[in-house]
């Protein structure tokens, strides 16, 4: 059994010691995502774009692991505005809605705090089902 880190440029540089995604077999596994724009190195203020940065970011990361966004089967998100889950469901829609019909098993968790006080972070696992 073999896995590999995977870096992606477009993605903000890991914070910490890890990486921003690990592929394991068929599976990949994302680091949690905050909102940090890679160009602008910039955090938006509202939570729709912050929750929209979030799954771009993983969706950096699923491209250059050669996967594709419904791949995804599993999502976290991590909060620290539980108040404003219509919010997040709204941008959480918009981005899925776009790619694919069936939607990722997920979970939202409300925290107290999360790095460089961001008000959201979000992790997924994907799976592919045939190598390339």
């Amino acid at each position: 059994m073999k896995f590999n880190q995977i870096i992606s440029e477009n993605a903000p540089e890991a914070l910490g010691p890890y990486s921003q995604g690990v592929l394991f077999n068929n599976t990949l596994f994302t680091s949690g995502q905050i909102p940090i724009d890679r160009k602008s190195n910039e955090i938006p203020n509202c939570i729709f774009k912050q929750t929209t940065v979030c799954l771009q970011n993983i969706q950096f990361i699923l491209n250059e692991s050669k996967f594709h966004i419904n791949e995804i089967i599993k999502i976290t998100i991590f909060t620290t505005k539980l108040e404003k889950l219509n919010v997040i469901n709204e941008a959480y829609k918009k981005f899925f809605d776009c790619h694919q019909s069936v939607l990722p098993a997920r979970t939202c968790i409300g925290v107290s705090k999360l790095p460089k006080n961001v008000n959201i972070e979000i992790e997924a696992i994907a799976f592919k089902t045939k190598k390339e």
